[in-house]
């Protein structure tokens, strides 16, 4: 029998004790060494050979993503590990750490109860250490930290044992902080989750060389710091290696202070998910319960070329079974579950059945896309997993051959199923696609894979920002008129709070949630009580008030006045980019009688048109994103990577040194960040490494807005003269 057969068995023997259960993810800013360790944890638990682990980067399982050196999908393995005389179960999802790749980040979050978060001695706590502990908490799940690279300080820098501690120290207590910041708020945290040595929950080591340590660690092999130093400055890794593995360290910190499922859901439950809390479901999801009825929620969607399409996610209630019809949230009818198995990264070992508090992978559920709800009787969904940033820049594909075509848009809205944070728009009229993503190298990847993988032969366009448009000030009342002039539709527009436009973007608030706790949730965001009292509806980050009092028929027509506001807000009046922070109130309304005098091809044109015109008065502009962009530069080439980022119509915000390099760190648009990859490299002669992270957006300077709109316009092929009323531009 091969042992990944043994181990196959072993996971099946202890996938019915959910008490010996860790679902954890690895996740960390780029580069900091996420997969390398990885690797460590499956050699350690016999998966893969002791010798090529660290360079074979085994959850790097697609080809591009070891060509590239960077993880691009979250990748899954289950494993077993022996602590305190009793072998755990640990199913563990390596997740990527670039910035264009955190949707994959924020899915594997829904499916684990603790995070490892993974950091780089040298460059310390970076913007996306911040993101993906952000992700961890506002899923409820427990952070632990492991330092990488510590063989650097002592190799590199060589610092000595009080120099190193106080570094460490450092990184650690910016963790902390971040936590403590993020942690306040959240009530149903029975513990403080900082983070510390004493306590175990922070390990040191080299994934590289594959060696760690911890407190509970050195206490049991007696090694110290000092024996680290002179091990490693004297070249003897192997034995380091060999008197204290990483993978026992880091193996014995999961198994000990990650909670398992039985701990764990009776405290994520209520934070995911909104049913009643006193049904028998919620009972049965609080227990683990193996026996009651089937909810799993999908938090992944891959293909696989023989097994067709694969969905993987969290076990909360119930068995999964071979043959089992399931309910897919959203969809009618029932999906047939075709097989059940477990990822031992790039292969997947079918199983007879998998329990609650796993994480499963499933073939059959064709309906199924990130983020479903998955069930053996209709329930309530889960909450919608909320992906922190939006799109910023979109390609469009062509097919080469016009043959291709059918091919291409059915491998578009398999990729737009994949990745939520992909948004696909099929034109059957010109052939062409627009795909956008979270940045330049996001669209790359997924163009490239739809070449290589599905052998479509594609050109693109050159990539397009997506810009957004937003009122500035508060307009008059405006009238809108429908074409029988018998409706006619009285609305204002303000800009909103960026809070209240925070807590829509973060799924704090929304209009699948009871109306109290909305009403609570807008006014704990800065709204005053009456206005969230006549909240009628959210659309993007956009809300209409309804401030009416008693208009006849409004009632009946309020379906159609919403169609009208959608379609207004997708398609501004600038350039028909999307409305965001905008607040409109319906004053007054005035419908004719008769039902056939007010259907949609009258109220929805007057609502449209009101909700432009009021815009417009609002002195409505143009929005571009931004990122805030990070650049570790030698001191030499400062200046240059300075000028780099002030040529690009950004600013700087601080320059400091940093080890022996210097940290530039500025915001510039994403439009200017185009090309930015190859010009950094001449202009420091290679020595720079960076990183960007999306920001939002802000409003485009007003020298630039005309020239802009235009050009937006021209491309869309709309009229080019703006109408009179923009004469502010």
């Amino acid at each position: 029998m091969g042992r990944r057969k043994k181990i196959v068995q072993e996971c099946e023997r202890l996938m019915d004790n959910p008490e010996h259960i860790r679902n954890i993810a690895i996740a960390a800013h780029v580069d900091h060494g996420k997969t390398t360790l990885s690797d460590n944890l499956l050699a350690g638990a016999g998966m893969i050979s002791e010798d090529t682990a660290g360079e074979q980067l085994a959850m790097d399982t697609k080809e591009d993503e070891q060509e590239r050196g960077i993880t691009i999908d979250a990748a899954n393995v289950s494993m077993t590990h022996e602590y305190d005389d009793t072998n755990h179960l640990i199913n563990l999802i390596d997740t990527p750490g670039h910035v264009d790749f955190g949707g994959d980040v924020t899915r594997a979050m829904r499916a684990v109860d603790g995070a490892l978060v993974v950091v780089d001695a040298v460059e310390g706590a970076m913007p996306q250490t911040e993101t993906v502990l952000r992700q961890a908490l506002r899923e409820g799940v427990k952070p632990t930290l492991f330092i990488n690279k510590v063989d650097r300080l002592i190799s590199e820098l060589q610092e000595g044992p009080q120099e190193m501690q106080e570094r460490l120290l450092a990184v650690i207590s910016d963790v902390n902080e971040l936590i403590r910041g993020m942690a306040e708020n959240m009530d149903d945290i029975p513990e403080d989750w900082t983070v510390s040595v004493e306590d175990g929950t922070v390990g040191f080591g080299s994934a590289l060389y594959k060696w760690g340590v911890s407190m509970p660690s050195m206490q049991r092999t007696g090694m110290d710091f000092g024996d680290i130093i002179d091990l490693e400055r004297a070249d003897k890794r192997e034995e380091l290696h060999e008197r204290t593995p990483l993978s026992d360290v880091v193996l014995d910190m999961v198994c000990e202070h990650f909670p398992n499922p039985v701990d764990a859901q009776p405290r994520r439950v209520p934070r995911i998910w909104r049913g009643d809390p006193d049904s028998e479901l919620a009972e049965s999801m609080q227990l683990v319960d193996e026996d009651g009825e089937v909810v799993f929620m999908v938090t992944d969607i891959s293909m696989d070329p023989h097994a067709g399409e694969i969905a993987t996610g969290r076990v909360f209630s119930g068995t999964l079974e071979k043959g089992q019809e399931l309910y897919v949230s959203g969809t009618a009818g029932k999906n047939r579950l075709q097989s059940v198995g477990l990822f031992m990264g790039s292969e997947r070992e079918e199983v007879e059945r998998v329990p609650a508090g796993n994480i499963a992978s499933v073939t059959g559920l064709r309906d199924a896309i990130a983020g479903s709800t998955v069930s053996s009787v209709e329930m309530t969904p889960f909450e919608s997993i909320e992906h922190i940033s939006e799109p910023v820049i979109t390609k469009s594909v062509e097919a080469k051959n016009m043959d291709d075509l059918p091919k291409l848009i059915e491998t578009l809205q398999q990729v737009a199923k994949e990745d939520p944070t992909i948004q696909i728009e099929i034109n059957e009229d010109t052939g062409e696609h627009l795909i956008s993503g979270q940045g330049e190298l996001h669209l790359e990847v997924i163009t490239q894979r739809i070449r290589d993988n599905q052998g479509i032969p594609v050109i693109t366009g050159e990539p397009i920002v997506v810009y957004r448009e937003q009122p500035q000030e508060e307009s008059r009342e405006v009238e809108g008129q429908s074409p029988n002039r018998h409706n006619k539709f009285y609305i204002t527009v303000e800009p909103m709070d960026q809070e209240i436009v925070d807590a829509i973007q973060l799924g704090e608030v929304s209009m699948d949630m009871p109306e109290l706790e909305r009403r609570e949730a807008l006014q704990e965001a800065g709204m005053d009580k009456d206005t969230s009292q006549n909240v009628e509806d959210i659309h993007r980050t956009n809300i209409l008030i309804d401030d009416t009092k008693g208009i006849q028929h409004l009632n009946e027509t309020m379906e159609l006045v919403l169609e009208g506001l959608q379609e207004a807000l997708d398609d501004g009046p600038l350039a028909a980019e999307p409305v965001q922070g905008a607040l409109f109130r319906l004053h007054d309304a005035k419908l004719h009688e008769d039902t056939i005098h007010r259907g949609p091809a009258q109220v929805i044109p007057a609502v449209r048109d009101a909700v432009h015109r009021a815009l417009i008065d609002g002195e409505v502009r143009l929005l571009e994103p931004i990122q805030d962009v990070r650049i570790d530069v030698p001191s030499e080439h400062m200046g240059a990577a300075s000028g780099e980022i002030q040529g690009r119509r950004g600013r700087v915000d601080d320059m400091y040194q940093e080890g022996d390099l210097m940290v530039v760190e500025g915001i510039a648009p994403v439009e200017e960040m185009i090309g930015f990859s190859s010009d950094i490299r001449s202009a420091t002669e290679g020595r720079a490494s960076w990183n960007t992270e999306n920001a939002g957006f802000r409003v485009l300077a007003d020298n630039l807005q005309r020239e802009k709109i235009m050009e937006i316009r021209e491309r869309k092929g709309m009229k080019l003269e703006l109408p009179q009323s923009i004469d502010y531009i």
